[in-house]
This record gives C-alpha cells, sequence and structure tokens, in this order.
C-alpha cells in the first residue's frame, strides 16, 4: 500500500499526459475605478411637493442609502420638484440598480413621512451625468447653490442645459412622463 499523501491537486500514483503543464497561481490584480455622477431625479409630472423645510429629512435618508450600498455622497440638494447628487458608485453597482433601488426606497419613506403627503411618485427617468474628479467641486458647488440658482432658471431650462453640456438631447415624451 501506498503511503503517501493525497493532495486535492493530484490523486496518488496518477501519470500526467506528457503535454499537461501545472497551473500556475493567478495573481489578481485590483481593480480600479472612478464613477462619478450626477444624478437628477425630478418628481412626477414636475410636482412641486418635497418640502424644503422637511428636506435636510429627505437627504439624510438618501445619504443612508447610499452609505449601505458603500457608495460615496459628495452632496445633495434640490428644490420642491427635483434633487441633485454627486456621488460614486461602488464597481460592483450598476447605476440602474442603484436608481431604481433609490427612487423606490425613497418613494416608501416619503409617502410614510409627515411633510411630504402630497408626494406621488418620481418621474420614470432620471439623468445621470458623468465627470472627472478634477471637476468634482465645481459640482459641489453648484448643488449647494440650487435653491438660489432657481431664483433665476427655471428647473427644465437647467435640465436641458445639463444634457446639452453632456451632449444629449431632451426627449419631449419623457418630460410629460
Amino acid at each position: 500500500m501506498n503511503n503517501r499523501r493525497c493532495s486535492a491537486a493530484q490523486p496518488p500514483d496518477t501519470k500526467r499526459p506528457p503535454h499537461f503543464k501545472p497551473r500556475q497561481r493567478r495573481h489578481y490584480q485590483m481593480s480600479y475605478t472612478q464613477l462619478l455622477y450626477h444624478i437628477i431625479i425630478r418628481t412626477k409630472a414636475n410636482q412641486t411637493v418635497l418640502s424644503l423645510e422637511y428636506s435636510d429629512e429627505l437627504y439624510r435618508y438618501i445619504w443612508g442609502i447610499i452609505r449601505n450600498k458603500k457608495c460615496v455622497l459628495y452632496r445633495v440638494n434640490g428644490t420642491e420638484d427635483h434633487v441633485h447628487l454627486l456621488i460614486s458608485l461602488h464597481p460592483a453597482i450598476a447605476l440602474s440598480d442603484f436608481m431604481r433601488d433609490l427612487k423606490a426606497e425613497t418613494s416608501k419613506m416619503l409617502k410614510q413621512t409627515p411633510g411630504f403627503e402630497q408626494f406621488t411618485s418620481w418621474s420614470d427617468g432620471y439623468a445621470a451625468l458623468t465627470y472627472s474628479m478634477k471637476e468634482k467641486e465645481t459640482i459641489v458647488e453648484y448643488i449647494k447653490s440650487q435653491r438660489e440658482h432657481h431664483k433665476t432658471e427655471l428647473f427644465r431650462d437647467e435640465f436641458i442645459r445639463l444634457l446639452r453640456e453632456a451632449g444629449l438631447e431632451l426627449d419631449e415624451r419623457d418630460w410629460k412622463r
């Protein structure tokens, strides 16, 4: 009887074919990503139902969702009909999945929270515009100044301008949804 120990790699007394090459250990490299998104979500039919008085509660809730998904929130702010976010997504999370979850969870929260009784839902779509880290502080400042900014520019005009700057065009059918 053979007293050699059996290893998981090769059973005892097994001959290898002449062309056999032992499997080499692979060195798995770290993945490097920088997924910086300026996201804009708006209420259904642009209804002005997001109370500015209670908006901090909504923003804290959004921050909690983002943190639980191991993403990073750089800034959140908005007005009565839309919200801007600047985030970095975790590389394992698809943008569409993130947006589906964010809108579903905040929608449920808003419907159950005093101060947001008029909220019915978010619009069907969203804008997610990518930026480099060099532009991060500019976008953060832009989001911070949303309430002041909208004293001089309508949300629709802002939305169209941001899309055009990103090389996109608004489909009018989307605006009505």
